[in-house]
């Protein structure tokens, strides 16, 4: 029994250690991005509800490939609107939410993608598509060169 702690213990650990980097404070996340030269992915998404945002999630976010290459290159911000009750944000947080959205997804669209560069400005939008992790790569790059 002792072992099986042990070992659960030691694969949450692993799994913490994998895991994205989402910031959730926007003023956090403009300041990395000018600290290290890094445009910010704003990711609004409905963690709990909404079906394209855990595909998102499970088929782009979670990859080792994404994640190492965002490591590198991005500032990840998380703009969650979940509806469970279980899962619900301190109200803070869901401000800070319904801000960004304010000013960045004005639409409402979930899941939606925004590659914001340090000083705030919109470089391009995407949002769920059955594509590689690589093609998703690929066109968040795209929107930094124009």
């Amino acid at each position: 029994m002792k072992k099986q702690i042990y070992f659960m213990l030691l694969l949450v650990s692993i799994n913490s250690l994998q895991a994205q980097d989402w910031k959730t404070d926007f003023e956090e996340a403009k300041s990395l991005a000018t600290k290290n030269n890094q445009n910010i992915v704003l990711a609004f998404q409905g963690s709990d509800w909404c079906a394209p945002c855990i595909k998102l999630d499970k088929e782009i976010w979670s990859t080792e490939t994404f994640k190492e290459f965002s490591k590198k290159h991005f500032i990840m911000l998380k703009a969650d609107f979940p509806r469970k009750k279980v899962n619900r944000l301190d109200p803070e947080q869901t401000k800070k939410n319904a801000l960004l959205a304010e000013k960045y997804n004005p639409g409402g669209y979930f899941p939606f993608v925004v590659v914001i560069n340090k000083d705030g400005k919109v470089l391009g939008e995407t949002g769920y598509k059955k594509v590689s992790p690589e093609a998703f790569i690929a066109q968040l790059q795209s929107f930094e060169k124009n």
